[in-house]
């Protein structure tokens, strides 16, 4: 069986707080972990009012608490945003809480906009803003967290000697390539810009170089699924994630909308064509719908592992949502 994980962006919907979306990722990291999900991983955004995993290390550290044997980690850090050192010892500390069930995944986007990464990092350098310094900080990261010499100048306490697996992320060919050349496992965000996944997948095998960290590759593939007891409600509840892309592209990020009958009704119908493409892989519709979508990604794309994401306004939907994506990956 492939092994299947669960993101979770800790959403905010309309009508809710902050309190509450961190009390549902709670809530959905144990249900996840009784449903036989291998991780749970959340990720890095800022000035998003959606979102509230924004710091991120302090919630998976919350959610850590929370369960007992679901991997957890970061899916990921956007590492532009800190210094190395500081996500050597973030991460460090919660290798030494919740010993090897940590993931450390890092991402070369800022996760927000200039005027927000600029406050993030206030001596940001152009080589720390456009990422032409990622692949030097990668490998600070890495070295942080190894087993560094008691010589060395600078060392990360929590961090030394623990060996936080590092994950590469992208959505692009470009962390595809990295991947490959530091020989690390690679999750390719799929589940929101699939228009290089064939490319990123080719790149990564053909260029993987074995290393200490991985003897061959590892690919995660990410997809959203919105399942559900009939077609038509699995497209009402994608319809509030829809119009959260919609307003990011408008400038107008919110809390996740409640969702609707016809997206057309809300969203400007010169954004639907590019939002389609935006759920090219994601699973949408009944149980069987769902199932045959995932066995063809599968057999497409013959991941290592498959990394379920989706935001849905209500609660319980969601819930049951993955519920049904966990089923559907123990039948296959």
């Amino acid at each position: 069986m492939t092994p299947y994980s669960l993101l979770d962006l800790s959403p905010v919907p309309e009508g809710t707080s902050i309190a509450d979306a961190l009390k549902n990722s709670v809530d959905l990291a144990q249900h996840a972990e009784g449903w036989g999900y291998n991780r749970f991983w959340m990720a890095e955004h800022h000035n998003m009012p959606g979102i509230a995993s924004a710091a991120t290390a302090v919630v998976i550290g919350h959610i850590g608490a929370k369960t007992s044997t679901i991997r957890i980690g970061a899916g990921g850090i956007m590492l532009p945003n800190h210094a190395p050192l500081q996500v050597a010892e973030a991460f460090g500390t919660l290798r030494e809480l919740y010993g090897d069930r940590i993931d450390l995944g890092l991402g070369r986007a800022p996760g927000t906009d200039m005027s927000t990464a600029r406050a993030l990092r206030r001596n940001l350098t152009p080589g720390h803003a456009n990422g032409e310094t990622f692949p030097q900080d990668v490998q600070e990261v890495m070295a942080y967290l190894g087993d560094m010499p008691e010589d060395a100048a600078v060392r990360a306490f929590p961090g030394t000697g623990t060996h936080v697996p590092v994950w590469m992320l992208g959505s692009s060919t470009y962390g595809a390539e990295l991947a490959a050349v530091l020989g690390l496992p690679y999750a390719f965000a799929s589940h929101f810009a699939p228009a290089a996944l064939d490319q990123a997948v080719k790149i990564y095998r053909d260029l993987f170089q074995p290393s200490e960290y991985l003897e061959k590759p590892y690919f995660m593939l990410a997809t959203n699924v919105f399942a559900a007891e009939s077609a038509e409600e699995a497209v009402y509840l994608r319809s509030s994630m829809m119009q959260t892309f919609a307003n990011l592209r408008m400038g107008r990020p919110g809390k996740l909308p409640y969702p609707v009958e016809d997206i057309s009704t809300v969203v400007p119908r010169q954004f639907i064509p590019s939002l389609d493409a935006i759920f090219a892989v994601s699973a949408t519709g009944t149980k069987p719908m769902v199932k045959d979508k995932i066995t063809a990604l599968i057999d497409r794309y013959k991941p290592d592992e498959i990394l379920f994401a989706a935001n849905i306004h209500d609660h319980q939907k969601r819930l049951r949502s993955f519920e049904i994506a966990a089923e559907v990956m123990k039948e296959i």
